[in-house]
Formats: C-alpha cells, sequence, structure tokens
C-alpha cells in the first residue's frame, strides 16, 4: 500500500514515516515549503532539508511543494485581518484543513497513494455503528492534538492515518534514536510558524495599519480611562501591558474595532456563563438537534469543563458552561468531546452571559 507522508523535518513526522516503511508501507515524504524564510522549527528553510535528509536515510523518494501563495492568502492575510478586527484567531487549525490535508489528499491521488499520513498525536478510525470517521485524543494526553484536527471532514479523516495516536512523545524519541534519526533529539516548535518570534501586531501593522493605530481605553459605561497602542497588542482577558493604574486589577473584556478602543473591567466582567460559536464542524455526529452534554475546550492548552451545547440556526450553537469560564475569547474555537472523541466545534463568535436571548431552533433551549 502506498501512502503520503507530511514530512516537517521534526522528529514527530521522521518517526512517522519511518513506523510505516517498517510496516511495509510504501512511502513517499513530501515537505510543503510553505514560504517561510526564518526558520520556525517546523515550517522554515532548515526544517525542509532536515526533511530530505531523513528521507534519504530512510530510502524513501521526497517532494517539496511550493505553497508559499497559497499560504499566505488562505492563512496569513485572513489572520492579520481577524486580528485586525480585534479577534484572536488559531490559524493552524485552519491551515490543517485548507491547506496542508487538501494538498496532500490532492498529491495523494496523483501519486495513486491509498493515504496521508502525519505526525499528528490524535487517533482516527471507522465507528460502523455511527457510520462515520471518528476523530479521537492521542494517548498521550499531553501531547494530545485532535483539538487542531476538529475542522477536518469526513474525506479527509477517511483517507489520513496518524502512527503516533498510540504512543507517547518519549516513545518517539526513543523510537528515533534507535532508529539513528538526527531529528531525535529536535526541539518542538512552540510559536506560529509565521510569526516565529511571536510579534503579532508588528505582521498585522504590515497589511492593515489601522489596527496598530493608538485609541482610548474605555471601562463598561464608556469612560475614558487611557490610551492603547493599537487593538493588535491584545486580546481579551489581557491583563498587563495595559498601562493603568487605578489600584484595582483590570482586564481587557471587549475590543471594539468600529470605535478603535479597548474595553476594561475587573475579574468578573471577563467570566462568562457561554458563548456563541459559528461555522460548526460535526465529526462524530451528522448533527446536533438536541441539547447536548459534552466536554468542551475553548483554548488549545486550556482543560476541557463541562457543558451543554444547544442548536441553533445557520451551522450556529450556543455552549453553555457548568460553571462560568474566563477570558472567552472570539476567534479562538471551541471544540466539544465525549469522553475521548471528538464531537466537533466552532468558531468562537462572542461570549454569552446569563439574561441574554439567543433564539434556538431546538427544543430545551437555555
Amino acid at each position: 500500500m502506498r501512502v503520503v507522508v507530511a514530512m516537517s523535518g521534526g522528529v514527530d513526522s521522521s518517526v512517522t514515516a519511518a513506523l510505516l516503511k517498517e510496516e511495509g508501507y510504501e512511502v513517499i515524504g513530501i515537505t510543503l515549503d510553505l514560504g517561510i524564510r526564518d526558520d520556525s522549527g517546523c515550517c522554515g528553510v532548515e526544517s525542509a532539508v532536515d526533511a530530505k535528509r531523513v528521507a534519504g536515510k530512510l530510502g524513501i523518494p521526497h517532494y517539496t511543494l511550493n505553497l508559499g501563495d497559497l499560504f499566505h492568502r488562505e492563512i496569513v492575510l485572513p489572520f492579520c485581518r481577524e486580528y485586525s478586527l480585534g479577534r484572536t484567531p488559531n490559524p493552524c487549525i485552519r491551515c490543517n484543513r485548507v491547506v496542508k490535508f487538501e494538498v496532500l489528499l490532492r498529491k495523494a491521488r496523483e501519486f495513486g497513494a491509498d493515504l496521508v499520513a502525519t505526525g499528528h498525536y490524535a487517533r482516527v478510525g471507522f465507528d460502523r455503528a455511527l457510520g462515520r470517521y471518528v476523530l479521537r485524543k492521542g494517548v498521550d494526553r499531553a501531547k494530545d492534538q485532535s483539538y487542531m484536527l476538529y475542522l477536518l471532514t469526513q474525506e479527509q479523516l477517511g483517507r489520513t492515518t496518524f502512527p503516533l495516536g498510540d504512543l507517547t512523545k518519549q516513545e518517539v524519541r526513543r523510537l528515533a534514536r534507535r532508529m539513528g534519526l538526527h531529528t531525535a533529539g529536535r526541539p518542538e516548535s512552540q510559536e506560529i510558524c509565521f510569526v516565529p518570534d511571536g510579534r503579532y501586531p508588528e505582521l498585522v501593522g504590515r497589511y492593515f495599519p489601522e489596527a496598530v493605530r493608538p485609541g482610548p481605553i474605555l471601562d463598561g459605561k464608556g469612560k475614558i480611562l487611557g490610551r492603547h497602542k493599537g487593538i493588535a497588542y491584545y486580546t481579551v482577558g489581557q491583563r498587563r501591558g495595559l498601562g493603568l493604574v487605578l489600584g484595582r486589577p483590570l482586564y481587557v473584556v471587549r475590543i471594539d474595532p468600529e470605535l478603535n478602543a479597548i474595553v476594561v473591567g475587573g475579574k468578573d466582567e471577563v467570566l462568562a456563563e457561554g458563548l456563541l460559536a459559528s461555522n460548526v464542524n460535526l465529526v462524530s455526529v451528522p448533527e446536533i438537534s438536541e441539547p447536548t452534554k459534552v466536554k468542551a475546550k475553548v483554548r488549545y492548552r486550556q482543560p476541557e469543563v463541562d457543558a451543554t451545547v444547544f442548536p441553533l440556526e445557520d451551522e450556529r450553537v450556543l455552549v453553555r458552561f457548568s460553571e462560568p469560564q474566563e477570558a472567552v475569547t472570539p476567534g479562538q474555537s471551541v471544540v466539544f468531546y465525549l469522553g475521548d472523541v471528538v464531537v466537533g466545534g466552532g468558531t468562537i463568535e462572542e461570549a454569552w452571559r446569563e439574561g441574554e436571548e439567543v433564539t434556538s431552533s431546538a427544543q430545551g433551549g437555555p
């Protein structure tokens, strides 16, 4: 069986290719050149060199695809646009669906390959009872990446395998050393690949200058408390860097791009009983037609919390938490789980608080 492996030059993708080769697959390595000239640990120039070196050691063919224009158009510009609107997007989630897996599956068809494989810590399988491909958490809960993959379609999941899903990171590094792979000790990337230094405002301001234009800092009643550097420098829940000395801690409660204003408040004002999410992609179920209890994760690094999902119209849902949560941030993703199974997820549009009206398409709404 022929399989295309996404090779980023890191230890995870290297071991993925090596394991599949050991299992008897005909492996083809592909590196996606995203046009990033600074090495970032996952998508930079040195990473492509490392991937080619690993492929040479394994004795498998290796190709590099130039996706710079596509990546800039579909990921970088939308990321900057969202930031300019006071939102905090997660570009890696969108990139997985519309760039990486889309391109890899297309190349797999060209090569006559049956599957695409990546080094993600997640698991996928077909559930006959559900009649659907199901995405599950990786065994290594500390490295689980199912949150980053919730946007994948049934077609994409059906032609994808994650060989590291049943392994821990420590086991992967041990395998890399046993296999003599030079990437065994390579450190992991922690930043967004096209902003390796974490200086988002500078990048956003290059395309949307209005996002780095100073403006007022307001309280909840509209009173001016100070001045901000530009809305691209702030995110909901932020406390530091406000430059305010008012005798009590203040947090960013809301960002208003129309007024070019940052609205701040006390700790209680960044708490939300729930959230509204749009562009919902369901994975393990074809639809949510009634209130459904789940575990919800509102950021990649945050723990899951008990919640209920209420279906709305136009691929939207209301997610109501069992206990109020801090800093529910527009632009981020909320992902729903039942046990280790990804039910689905969506893009957070706004925080929801008790007393706010929402029209639900199902009985038993909040």
